[in-house]
This record gives C-alpha cells, sequence and structure tokens, in this order.
C-alpha cells in the first residue's frame, strides 16, 4: 500500500449476515476467530483493493482497516459487490457512502513524536532452515533453560525488535494488554490437479500490546501504518491504533 496517502475505514459487521456468509463459504473457525472469514469478506467486496491491515473489535465496536482509498473510492467498489457481501459488511445501509465511514489518516509525522498506541499481534518467529513458526515466548523459554521469564516482557522485546526491524518508530513503553492461545484457519495454495484448498488450524498466541511509541522516521512510520506490523497482517493482526501520548 502506497504511503501517499491513508485511510481509516470504520465498518459494522452484521453478525448474523456475516455468521451466515462465513458458513455458506465454509470460512467458520472452530475456535471462533474471524480472521479468515473477515479478509475473505473483504476481498469478496473490495477486489485487490480490499482495505488492510484490518482489526475486528467486536460486534459493538465493528471493523477498523487502512485504506489507501477515500469513500468515493471504496463506495464504488462496494457498489460492485453482491448484496449479501454488502449487507454483511455492514454496507447495505442508505446514505452517501452506504454505512462506511472513512476519515483522512495523516502521513506526515515530526521525528520525535510520541504517541499511544494498541495492537493486537500474533508473537511468532520462524526458527532456522525449516521457517516454522513458533511462539517466540516458547521459543525464549527453551534459549532461558528453565530459568524464570515473563511472558509480557518477552513480548514487548519482540515488538521492540521487530519495530526496529521494519522501521518508522522506536518502543518508549509497553505492557501486555490482553493474551490467549488461539488457533486461526490458514488454507493451502491451489492444488495443481484438483485446484482444492484445504483449511488447516494454526495454534498460537493472539495479543493485544499497548503503549506509547516515538516517531523516528516520518515517512517510514507513515508506510508502517499503512503495512502493518509483524506476520498475518491480512487476517486481523498488526494494524497500529494510535491516540495522543499519556501526560
Amino acid at each position: 500500500m502506497s504511503s501517499e496517502s491513508l485511510y481509516l475505514l470504520h465498518t459494522q459487521p452484521d453478525p448474523q449476515r456475516l455468521a451466515a456468509w462465513a458458513a455458506r463459504h465454509r470460512l467458520l473457525d472452530k475456535q471462533g476467530d474471524l480472521g479468515y472469514a473477515l479478509h475473505a469478506l473483504l476481498h469478496a467486496a473490495f477486489g485487490e483493493q480490499a482495505p488492510q491491515p484490518f482489526h475486528y473489535l467486536d460486534a459493538e465496536q465493528g471493523l477498523l482497516a487502512y485504506t489507501c482509498l477515500d469513500a468515493t473510492g471504496l463506495a464504488q467498489l462496494v457498489a460492485l459487490a453482491e448484496p449479501d457481501v454488502a449487507a454483511a459488511l455492514g454496507l447495505g445501509q442508505t446514505g452517501q457512502h452506504g454505512g462506511m465511514n472513512v476519515r483522512p489518516f495523516p502521513t506526515q509525522w515530526a521525528v520525535g513524536h510520541t504517541l499511544g498506541f494498541e495492537v493486537r499481534v500474533r508473537p511468532i518467529i520462524r526458527e532456522g532452515k525449516t521457517g516454522r513458526e513458533r511462539d517466540a515466548f516458547l521459543a525464549a523459554a527453551e534459549k532461558a533453560q528453565g530459568g524464570a521469564l515473563d511472558r509480557g516482557e518477552v513480548y514487548v522485546q519482540w515488538l521492540r525488535d521487530l519495530l526496529a526491524r521494519q522501521g518508522g518508530a522506536e518502543l518508549v513503553d509497553a505492557r501486555m494488554a490482553r493474551y490467549q492461545q488461539l488457533g486461526v484457519t490458514r488454507r493451502s495454495q491451489k492444488g495443481s490437479a484438483d485446484d482444492v484448498r484445504h483449511s488447516r488450524l494454526v495454534n498460537g498466541p493472539d495479543e493485544v500490546l499497548a503503549g506509547q511509541l516515538r516517531v523516528t522516521n516520518s515517512q517510514a512510520f507513515a508506510q508502517l501504518l499503512a503495512s502493518g506490523l509483524g506476520r498475518h497482517r491480512a487476517f486481523g493482526f498488526g494494524l497500529l491504533l494510535l491516540r495522543p501520548a499519556r501526560g
């Protein structure tokens, strides 16, 4: 996604219509995670311009996503979507933009500016030559060989290192605001013979980190917002929610 323009999209998916659409397309997650279903639904509504990263808060607060398209551009795409897709995303209402709330988001940030943040992440690492994904805490615990470790501190360090690699900001402070182990649905690539995609459940940490960060590079920070943090950004992880820094 280009960082030349950035908008924050808010929609209010209809839980019942979303569940019905996901069930019809066999996208319901056994553990209740809606990440893959919403990923597919956004692509059904917006095609290759599907907003990403996104964060589904809950049925009451709805879905937030960053996009490079303004309200008019998004509405033009939704107009081509199937009615059940638009209704499931809460975009079937009457009005200029059909139930979407879209506002411009800054792309210029002062270096040194401190901001509060919250982000849902999948704190995993890729191991060695196999590339196998593993919980960052379990990997750290193995290296510690029985030494006492605090899960929250391990994940905060994981975020600190991730920001250093992706660039644009540095961590001032952070804490683990929510943690659970969650299996999320992923589908394999299409097979060459029968063109069938198989789903599998991938277990791992699902965490919300909150705290403060400091902008170190304006352009890189805008790109960080547009692209998201960490892995599985297409499935509901990695969207940085910003707020004024604490006094």
